[in-house]
Formats: structure tokens, sequence, C-alpha cells
């Protein structure tokens, strides 16, 4: 039985394997985070001596001790974009990029399939590329790392494509849920990033599972190699955020506008410099070298865009940037992801996004407080941060609860709602997610649950061809006469009247059973099908082609139920096609 044809999984069945997913998620996640924090240590700070900032919430899982400082900052993501090409396009091209699309992309159009080998050429090749000072993310990587273990066990079980996907979803959801150290926002972001305008409601349960399994996995093995509780804290420190008055409350309007503009910005560079470097008439392997080059040259006087930048949103919370900084940061970072996911490094968009996002939030706030004091202008780097996510990669709600989850800014929800709608309209059908669709009714994955059965609607009187239309033969015509009246019409049967009554039917099959030499003299009568497998002008077009099928015959007689001998009609296959694109086209206009 093919996976396709398998019985759906039960509930119970489904939560146990949805367990099984964020637990593999959140021990995947942890090596991701440790490999991620060893290329760091080796590529930045041991080849040039750079050490970026932290986030208030994360710290170092593994120290080499090495500080070489051989190579000048401006080389070091060009040597990590050479690595990880060599790595993805020898192994698994597909791993190139920022890997979501790929997820998406592989639920909507590929039954959820991954290649079982994804999963760790992402994890190594976005190692590099971020550690090397890539301006990337860890949610790309995780996400098709999470998706890649729930697609595999589903493939290794045989279940059915629709419980593939709902594991792929929980992959997501877990990988997600576990290293953004955010199980709510996780899960539905797992059901979110799919759809434009819609979510994977089915899979809404078996992904919180897998979130808050993977996230209880990686925080157990964060706090036991600290050796205290501090695996639990959220990713960011703040203050205790509150946006007191109605004044602050209402520039979240204006602030959703903000991020909405500044996401079209980015979303319109990324493709560009991404089409770019696809049109390019290089080897793939060279391309990341060359985006990771470009890179490095912003990141030498923009040292803010290399990595993933979490330590500068650390800073700018604390209000520590300067206002030149935090402009420079925006675009920089804007171009320096572009160049080195669009050229095919490997790694996510999303915490380039949290990147941009806190710095338009506390541009923002920095520039309004100038003109109308605020009590906290540092909050608005919360706001812009799930503003902007909302608007680029169409996950309002997620956006809103991660940034909740990764800061512990509860106070701030009414602003961040607030600021996130406004950013999420604004930006309209644009997102940073090219393979996202609109709703479940533009996936193919959902392609038989909304397709209505237009041949159940359409009766065989409505598409037949009524019986004064209907070339008709005598029993008494030869066999020879039927030949000359097939070349004629094209046709290739015909029903045989007898007294004005339905006699039988004759086809151009049983005309070639007669030897040549007899088709002069053999009548119809003596060749004809009594038997006849006849419809009704009641009947549905259904009804009537499943009669075709399991009879292998091309047309029917469509006859009275009072009187089968009275012939009203007659149905073609090709007169059902017809019927079905018509009727599919008048529904297409409708909608």
């Amino acid at each position: 039985m093919s996976s396709s044809q398998r019985p759906p999984l039960g509930s119970t069945q489904l939560v146990l394997l949805a367990t099984l997913v964020g637990l593999i998620s959140g021990v995947g996640a942890f090596a991701f985070y440790f490999l991620l924090d060893l290329c760091t240590d080796f590529f930045l700070s041991g080849l040039d001596g750079y050490k970026p900032p932290s986030a208030g919430g994360e710290f170092d899982v593994v120290s080499l001790g090495f500080q070489a400082s051989v190579l000048p900052l401006y080389l070091v993501p060009a040597l990590g974009g050479l690595l990880s090409g060599l790595i993805v396009y020898t192994f698994a091209p597909e791993a190139e990029g920022h890997g979501t699309d790929a997820v998406i992309r592989a639920f909507h159009r590929m039954r959820g399939i991954i290649r079982a080998r994804v999963p760790l050429v992402k994890m190594v090749a976005s190692s590099i590329t971020i550690g090397s000072g890539g301006s990337a993310g860890r949610e790309g990587p995780i996400i098709q790392i999470g998706a890649g273990f729930g697609s595999a066990l589903a493939s290794l079980l045989n279940l059915s494509d629709r419980d593939r996907r709902i594991l792929l979803v929980c992959g997501m959801a877990g990988g997600i849920g576990s290293i953004f150290r955010s199980p709510f926002g996780g899960a539905i972001f797992g059901i979110e990033v799919l759809y434009k305008r819609d979510y994977e409601v089915e899979a809404i349960v078996p992904a919180f599972i897998s979130s808050i399994t993977a996230f209880i996995i990686f925080e157990f093995i964060i706090g036991h190699i600290a050796k205290t509780s501090f695996g639990m804290l959220p990713i960011f420190s703040i203050p205790n955020f509150t946006l007191r008055s109605p004044v602050e409350m209402f520039l979240c309007v204006p602030l959703g506008l903000f991020c909405g503009a500044v996401g079209m910005l980015y979303i319109k560079t990324f493709y560009t410099v991404h089409d770019a470097f696809k049109k390019l008439n290089i080897s793939p392997y060279l391309k990341p070298i060359l985006g990771g080059l470009i890179t490095g040259i912003i990141g030498f006087y923009v040292p803010q865009v290399l990595g993933m930048g979490y330590g500068y949103v650390q800073e700018a919370i604390h209000g520590k940037l300067p206002i030149y900084i935090i402009v420079a940061a925006i675009f920089g970072k804007i171009l320096a992801t572009s160049f080195t996911i669009g050229s095919g490094g490997s790694g996510g968009v999303f915490a380039p996004s949290i990147v941009i996002g806190s710095m338009v939030g506390a541009f923002f706030g920095y520039v309004s407080n100038s003109i109308i004091p605020i009590t906290q202008p540092e909050s608005y780097v919360l706001v812009g941060m799930a503003a902007f996510v909302a608007g680029v990669a169409k996950t309002p709600i997620a956006a809103v609860l991660m940034a909740i989850e990764m800061s512990g800014g509860y106070n701030l929800l009414p602003s961040l709602l607030l600021a996130s709608t406004v950013a999420y309209c604004i930006t309209g059908d644009k997102t940073i997610y090219c393979e996202q669709v609109k709703t479940k009714v533009e996936s193919p994955a959902h392609r038989g649950e909304f397709s209505v059965d237009i041949l159940q609607n359409i009766r065989v009187g409505e598409a037949m061809t009524p019986a004064e239309a209907v070339v008709t033969v005598s029993p008494n015509t030869t066999v020879l006469e039927i030949l000359s009246i097939i070349e004629k019409t094209g046709h290739i049967g015909f029903p045989v009247i007898d007294g004005g009554k339905l006699a039988g039917i004759i086809t151009f099959e049983d005309v070639e059973k007669v030897p040549i030499e007899e088709r002069s003299k053999a009548k119809v009568s003596d060749v004809m099908s009594r038997r006849l497998i006849v419809t009704y002008p009641d009947e549905s077009l259904e009804e009537a082609l499943m009669k075709l099928a399991s009879y292998d015959i091309g047309r029917l007689p469509v006859v009275s139920r009072e009187d089968e001998t009275k012939l009203l009609g007659l149905i073609t296959r090709s007169a059902i096609i017809r019927a079905h694109a018509r009727a599919a086209r008048a529904a297409r206009e409708t909608y």
C-alpha cells in the first residue's frame, strides 16, 4: 500500500509520534547550538580575534581557547562561504539558502518528503556560515533540521502523506520552540508560516506537544551544562518595560507602518540580490564565496551585521547604541543578509529579521523620545522586533508570542499586537518566504479537500447529445455501410433503432470482427450488442463515468426510466470531459 493510500493515524498514535519528534528536535537543536558556538569560536574569535557580544540569556557552551588572528575580518565570511558551498552543493543542494522555503515547498508540493541527509548537511553548513560571520540566523536551519527528522520518521514508518506533513510541522515547531526558547510561539509559527492568510489547524495539537517536548529537552541539556537554572532564562534580558500613556501606545501605529515599509524594502532587496546570483554565470560553489566576501566587507565597517547579531539587540535594549550605528545596522543588515543567503549561503532569515526589526524599533523610539518625552524609549526595540517579523514573515501571532517569550516582556502585549497588526496589513501579500501560499485553497496538499466533485453536480441530461442529433442505424444496415458512416461522421459507435425503439448498439470493434469478404452482406443485426449498458437523464455524470470505466466502453445510450427502449440521447467520455471543463471554468470565474 502506497503512503498516499495509508489510513491516517489515530490521535493517540499521533501524540506519541509528535512527542518523539519533539524529543529528537530538542536534541538536534542543542547539537546545532553547540556546533554553531564551536564554529563562531573558531572562525570569528580564532581566525580574526573578533568576539561578538552575546544576548543576556545566552552563554557559550564551548571554548576552544584558540586565537590565531591570521585573517582580516572581511575574509572570514568568504572562507565560511567557501566551506559551506562545498558541503551543500556536494551533498544536498536543497540545503542552500534559508531553508524555511524548502520546508514549506516540501509540505505543499512534495508530500512532506525531505531527504534524510538534509538535516545533517544543513546543520553543518549553517553553523559554518553563521559562525564565520555570515548574516543569517538559526530559524531556517533548525526548521529544516526538525522538519527533516519528522519527515524521515514518517517515511520510515510508511505513514500517510497527511501524517508525514503533520510530523513535518511538528519538527518545525519543535526546532523553533526549543532553540528560540519559545514553546508557545514555536508551535504557532509551525502552523502559521505555511500560509500568508491561513493556518494548518489540523496540526496545532501535535505541534504544541512537539514544541513543548523539544523546549524541555533543550533547556534540560543547557541547564545541565550550565549547572544552574540559567538555561531557563529568555534569550534577551530586559527591564520591566511598560508603555504607560495613551500617546506611547498610539506611537505603535506609525511604528508598525515604519516596520512595514522597511520590511518591503528588505524583501525587495533580498530577492533582487537572490535573482541576480541565480543569473550569475559562475559555478554555484563560488557564489557563496562572493556573497561572503561582500558581507565581510560590510561587516568590516559595520560589525553589527556579522553573525546573528543578538548581542547588539541586547545593547539596543539597554540603550547602549548611538543612533548612527542603529541606522547603519538597519541597512547594513539588509544588505549583508541578502548577500549571505541570496548567494546560496546556508542560514535563516528570521534572526536577521529580528535584528533589523529591533533596530528599526530602537531608531523610532530614540527619535520619538527627542520629540515627545517617552518613559522607556528602549521598549520600542521589542515592539519593532515583533512588528517587523509579522510583516515580512506573515506570522503575526507567532511574532508577538515569540517576542514575548524571547524577552519576558509580557507587559508589552497590547503594544506588540497593535504594531504587528499594522505591519502585517501594510505589507499585503509580500513575504520573505516565497513558497508560502495564500490559503489552504491554493495548497496542493489540500487540493482534494477543497475541490468540489463537479461531476456529482451535473446531470446526464444536461451533457448528453439529444436523440434527434444522434446518428442511429437500422438493424438491416450492412456492416460495409457502417464503415462508410464511420468514415463520414468520425463516430465509432451508433445506437441501433428498430421500429422506433432502441434495439442495441454497434461499434467499430464489432465491425472489425467481421471478415472483409462478408462485410457487404453481413447485417448490423448479426453483430450488434443487444445487452446494453445504459444511463438515465437524472443520473450524475459521475455515475455515468463509473459505468464507462467499469465496462471499458466509450458511450452510453441515455434512456427513459419508464421505457428503456426509448432513446433520449447519447453520452460519451468526451462529452463528460467537456461538461467538466465548462463547470470548472465557471467555478473559477465565480471564485
